[in-house]
């Protein structure tokens, strides 16, 4: 919404994602739509598509390639943040930016990580 998007919709099935949506907005003075719904595989009217973090087992990956192919050859932007999943589809992701940011060891495997952000092609 800070990025002047006209509507933007978050879509998380975890239970967590609606209050941290909540903390979100209050802390951007925006508004947006939230919703607990899985929304992969659908198709929307969607310009962007942002996900994190969604490449951390066989399964998942192989359910989202395709839809994001599909996302993508209907015009979406399709932009992934991934901490170096081992799953991560590379044969199909271009690097926008990386960052060194810090985890919490109890977590992960280290006091940081390096995380990037792709863009699906």
């Amino acid at each position: 919404m800070k990025a002047g998007a006209k509507h933007v919709l978050a879509a998380d099935i975890d239970p967590f994602s609606g209050p941290a949506c909540a903390l979100n907005m209050a802390a951007n003075d925006v508004q947006f739509e939230t919703t607990q719904e899985d929304l992969t595989g659908a198709t929307g009217e969607w310009d962007a598509v942002l996900a994190g973090d969604v490449f951390y087992d066989r399964a998942m990956t192989d359910t989202l390639v395709p839809w994001f192919e599909r996302l993508s050859d209907t015009g979406a932007t399709v932009i992934v943040g991934d901490p170096g999943r081992s799953y991560l589809p590379r044969e199909h992701l271009a690097e926008l930016a990386s960052y060194i940011v810090p985890v919490t060891r109890a977590l992960e495997d280290a006091e940081v990580k390096r995380t990037t952000v792709w863009q699906f092609a």
